[in-house]
């Protein structure tokens, strides 16, 4: 299926949205995604310049050549790499986009986040989700963060490819995965058994919960079942972000096998 992202967006998400560094900005132009304007650097070096220059006038967008103070403006002092592109903030889709991409998708691979609010976190696991393979990244609306600038940078350029579906609640939509014949499992420390017992050949969703408080209990009562990383060091668990790398990644993996 494509990994774009169906039309459409909420209310609320159409604000002008800045992506900085070469992967975002490459991969947003590659994937089609509708940027107003690319500003440069007037430093760049020639090659990078001109192979940026090249990607956008391919996809007919604006380029232009601006102080480096001016981009140092606009990202309020943080990382660019010489560009931003200055798009319409990425669209967060609904459940009816979600159930437009199950229906696409040959064999359903879901992550859902519980409680994540590091943008951080949100663009590595959207780096992570476009690694393996999933079909969507599902959020709740309150709680989570939006497609931001820095969820772009981190995921450095994952945003363009994998869709964010913002749901009002996680317990309805878990029930909706499961009613199309998804199997559902939770990531929790605590779980008896471990991510090894998880059989991903079918189609899956994947729960991952913040760090410290982790999964919801009722959110985790949803679940099919619930499962471990065993940890062999001090430290009790893994980061959000790393947990659903070890956990996307035996998906990946069991269905390469298959």
């Amino acid at each position: 299926m494509s990994r774009q992202r169906p039309p459409g967006s909420e209310e609320g998400d159409a604000e002008e949205e800045r992506l900085a560094g070469r992967h975002a900005v490459e991969e947003a132009l590659k994937a089609g995604v509708a940027i107003n304007r690319v500003l440069l650097a007037d430093h760049l070096p020639p090659r990078v310049a001109d192979r940026l220059r090249a990607l956008a006038r391919e996809h007919r967008v604006p380029v232009a050549a601006v102080p480096r103070a001016r981009l140092e403006a606009l990202m309020g002092g943080e990382p660019h790499q010489g560009m931003v592109a200055l798009v319409a903030a990425a669209p967060l889709l609904t459940e009816e986009h979600l159930d437009a991409l199950l229906d696409e998708a040959a064999n359903p691979f879901v992550l859902l986040l519980d409680g994540i609010q590091d943008p951080r976190n949100l663009g590595a696991i959207l780096r992570v989700a476009d690694a393996t393979g999933a079909d969507a990244v599902v959020v709740p609306r309150h709680g989570a963060p939006g497609v931001t600038a820095t969820v772009a940078r981190t995921a450095a350029g994952a945003t363009a490819w994998v869709p964010v579906v913002r749901v009002g609640n996680l317990v309805p939509t878990l029930d909706r995965l499961k009613a199309r014949g998804m199997f559902v499992w939770a990531a929790d420390p605590d779980a008896a058994q471990p991510y090894t017992a998880l059989d991903a050949r079918g189609p899956t969703a994947l729960v991952v919960g913040a760090e410290g408080r982790g999964i919801r209990p009722l959110v985790k009562a949803h679940t099919d079942g619930v499962l471990a990383i065993p940890m062999a060091g001090r430290v009790a668990s893994l980061n959000a972000a790393t947990a659903a790398a070890v956990l996307a990644f035996e998906v990946a993996r069991q269905r390469r096998q298959k």
